[in-house]
């Protein structure tokens, strides 16, 4: 065969062997993989990218007759049905047996495992096909990063049953993990919603089989049932709500364990501003719980977040590591956890401190904006005196608009 001449040849081209596969699932995993390239070199809407690619091979295909291309165009029409022609497909003369059980599956068990911190949960599915003849059961597993926002990977694959007891097995030897019965509505909520949001990344994950498994991990979602409740995350603290809880913080063993009780005058001021910190930082999460934190959660906030978005000054930066300590123990508890995941937050978090305070003695993290308001404080000008404020714009206005070419 020579070099194909469209995208459409060259899928026909890469499936040429697939009505010689052995059952349905191997079809339809050969199927994701290659809508996986379609999906991977997307720039927005990936999952908008591969049903239009479908549409497009369905029409583009339509009239040909050969074993492998009618085969490749039902396992298409299966994984992509709402895709334009999906439901006039169907199986050729000479199509294996199996080509006409695509994606005819059924679910057999639904579970969910995570950390007890919730930086992740995992969504774990298993199928089989409701004529066991044309494919083995299988399982589906999706990774839900709460830290990102996204579902981070998916994978398909089996047999289910060892699936199961490695994941079962895992978390029974790990304190800091759960494992729970799932319902099916949740599961599909849930990574759905997240899902959503990994299409639409203009980079994403770099490892995993989250291009080559998502048409399939689609097709199976599609099966679970929907919750009749509106789909919605978390929503960030009302300002009565944040005082609220800052007042019981303050009141809190926590607070008076890292002596934050006691602090009064000028330090008052540094203290209520470090909290706000700590508040505003999990409001940026797709999912914001002011409670929320772990070793992870207390990274990005100390050696990240905060040297981009705020501006501290000395009393800040020397109070700010404490107030975590003290809000992440408080939170622990409040939420139920062990006291070894409440002690590995607080270790992390002390052993970042001498980062942290790199990192504020350097500036090398700041943005541009908070370099700038950082640079206006320390040449004593009041950013609430407009006149002031805008001499001092014009004359850094040179090093303001420097893009340091």
């Amino acid at each position: 065969m020579g070099t194909p001449q469209t995208p459409y040849d060259a899928v026909l081209h890469a499936a040429r062997d697939v009505a010689e596969l052995d059952n349905a699932l191997d079809a339809e995993i050969l199927g994701a993989a290659l809508l996986g390239s379609v999906y991977a070199v997307a720039e927005t809407r990936r999952d908008d990218a591969v049903r239009a690619f479908v549409s497009d091979f369905l029409a583009a295909t339509s009239r040909r007759r050969a074993a492998a291309a009618t085969t490749i165009r039902s396992v298409f029409a299966a994984l992509v049905p709402d895709a334009v022609g999906a439901d006039r497909v169907r199986p050729g003369a000479t199509a294996p047996a199996w080509s006409g059980q695509l994606g005819r599956v059924h679910l057999t068990g639904c579970w969910a495992y995570g950390d007890v911190f919730g930086d992740q949960t995992s969504y774990l599915a298993t199928f089989a096909y409701d004529d066991p003849a044309v494919g083995p059961e299988h399982a589906l597993v999706a990774l839900v990063d709460h830290n990102i926002g996204i579902t981070k990977d998916v994978f398909v694959g089996g047999p289910p049953a060892r699936v199961l007891d490695q994941i079962r097995q895992m978390c029974a030897e790990d304190e800091l993990t759960w494992f729970r019965d799932e319902t099916p509505a949740n599961m599909h909520t849930e990574v759905r919603r997240h899902l959503a949001i990994t299409d639409d990344l203009g980079e994403l994950p770099g490892e995993g089989s989250l291009a080559t498994d998502r048409a399939l991990v689609g097709a199976r979602l599609a099966l679970l049932p929907t919750s009749r409740a509106a789909v919605r995350g978390a929503e960030p603290l009302t300002a009565a709500e944040r005082t609220d809880l800052v007042r019981r913080f303050l009141a809190a063993p926590e607070a008076a364990h890292f002596g934050l009780d006691s602090i009064d005058g000028a330090q008052l001021a540094s203290l209520h501003f470090c909290i706000g910190l700590l508040l505003d930082h999990t409001a940026t999460f797709t999912d914001p719980d002011p409670l929320r934190w772990s070793p992870t959660v207390a990274g990005l906030f100390l050696l990240d977040w905060v040297h981009r978005r705020a501006v501290l000054d000395m009393d800040d930066a020397a109070l700010l590591p404490r107030v975590l300590r003290g809000w992440a123990a408080y939170a622990s508890r409040k939420r139920g956890l062990s006291t070894s995941a409440t002690a590995r937050t607080d270790a992390a978090i002390e052993e970042m401190v001498p980062e942290f305070a790199r990192l504020y003695t350097t500036g090398e993290r700041r943005s541009p904006s908070t370099a700038a308001v950082a640079q206006l404080l320390a040449d004593g000008v009041d950013p609430d005196d407009p006149v002031a404020l805008d001499a001092w714009i014009e004359a850094n206005r040179h090093h303001l608009t420097d893009d340091g070419s």
